[in-house]
């Protein structure tokens, strides 16, 4: 049993808290640090790659499983990929507060009571590596 949790803790991806509210109480919990992801998952193609080249990779992943709890606030254009209306008030009410521009890509990093780190427009325009280290600088100065 022991064995069957540990290869799962690797192969399933970090998952992502649909509710920021959540998120916090999580990040507060764990003393971890909120990673909030503005996309457009089905037409924004920087956020595309920005998902598959960065945050899906094993060294992002490895890092956030223990560093960060996830959010994406997405705003899918096509109607087959259109969200829960609950779930589209939420992603509504993060961007008034945090992406008042409209930027997307956009990725923030965020303390348990939502107080702003860190930002990123667009896709990181260092290596995944770089990138990772540096939210995890961030993540180990404020534990």
């Amino acid at each position: 049993m022991k064995f069957l949790t540990i290869l799962l803790l690797f192969v399933i991806p970090t998952q992502w808290e649909p509710d920021f509210e959540n998120a916090k109480k999580i990040a507060k919990e764990k003393h971890e640090l909120i990673l909030l992801n503005f996309s457009g998952s089905d037409w924004c193609g920087p956020c595309i790659m920005l998902r598959k080249d960065y945050i899906d990779s094993d060294t992002f992943q490895d890092m956030a499983k223990s560093n960060l709890v996830l959010v994406n606030a997405d705003f899918p254009r096509k109607k087959k990929n259109q969200l829960p209306a609950d779930q589209v008030k939420r992603n509504e009410a993060l961007a008034e507060k945090y992406n008042k521009t409209g930027q997307f890509p956009f990725t923030l990093l965020l303390d348990a009571d939502g107080k702003v780190l860190k930002t990123w427009t667009g896709k990181p325009e260092v290596s995944v590596e770089e990138w990772t280290q540096e939210i995890q600088t961030i993540c180990n100065a404020h534990k």
